[in-house]
């Protein structure tokens, strides 16, 4: 049993393959977690299949783990199956807006941890993929995900086949505000990032980059305004034709 302070992203896996019961009762006990209205916004498509691992793999700026781990989860907001839930039942859904993409989004990101944390527990080693919005569309596409469907994470999933270091964490005073938001002066901002920037992985990273300082990295090199604002387009396009953000379309094809 791993705790999770003790957790650590897995990018090489075994060849043990993870068994399809274990996978499901993980599942299905994941099903445990918060969601709005009981409703359970997602859906999860399991990818074992090596030729759709190669296919989904540009998606994710082809890193390896997508096409070498047994199994690669894609966690969706999915309001199809309440729309046609509804339709069904003589009710009248209304949930081809934003508001209902961030809800079954928010379901969605709840269930994806849920499983990580339950995965991990057992000995699992798992891979948060942010590129899953990067290009949506992609994924749509090789999925097969209709209308009112969008993913929002994807995990690598297998058995580990390394010992990684702990990655740092900033210092809880960091991230809590009591009663109020409380906004960092200039000290505060030192404090925070002090220890990050001093690690030796850190400097080297600067160093590698011929950058000045770690915040540049991330600016200039990582998440860029450029690709930040064409991936935002990206994204307000796939919402929009997966019909989250069209109202002058019906709801369900």
């Amino acid at each position: 049993m791993r705790n999770v302070k003790d957790r650590k992203t897995i990018r090489k896996y075994s060849k043990k393959e993870v068994d399809d019961n274990m996978l499901r009762r993980l599942l299905e006990t994941a099903e445990r977690t918060p969601t709005m209205g009981n409703l359970q916004l997602y859906s999860v498509v399991v990818t074992r299949d090596a030729d759709m691992k190669r296919q989904l793999s540009p998606a994710h700026f082809n890193q390896p783990m997508v096409v070498e781990a047994p199994v690669v989860l894609t966690f969706c907001a999915d309001f199809r199956r309440t729309t046609l839930w509804a339709k069904q039942r003589k009710a009248s859904p209304g949930y081809d807006n934003m508001l209902s993409y961030v809800n079954a989004a928010t379901d969605a990101l709840l269930y994806c941890q849920t499983f990580c944390n339950l995965a991990e527990s057992e000995g699992l080693g798992t891979c948060f993929l942010g590129t899953t919005v990067y290009m949506p569309q992609m994924i749509i596409d090789i999925l097969k995900l209709p209308r009112l469907v969008m993913p929002v994470a994807t995990i690598t999933l297998g058995w580990p086949d390394e010992h990684p270091l702990m990655t740092d964490r900033l210092p809880l005073s960091t991230i809590i505000h009591d009663e109020t938001y409380h906004d960092y002066t200039p000290e505060d901002i030192d404090n925070a990032y002090l220890e990050k920037e001093r690690l030796p992985e850190n400097r080297h990273f600067v160093e590698i980059n011929g950058k000045e300082t770690l915040a540049q990295v991330f600016t200039d090199c990582r998440y860029t305004r450029k690709d930040n604002e064409a991936m935002s387009a990206t994204l307000l396009e796939t919402l929009h034709n997966q019909g989250f953000l069209d109202l002058s379309k019906s709801e369900v094809d």
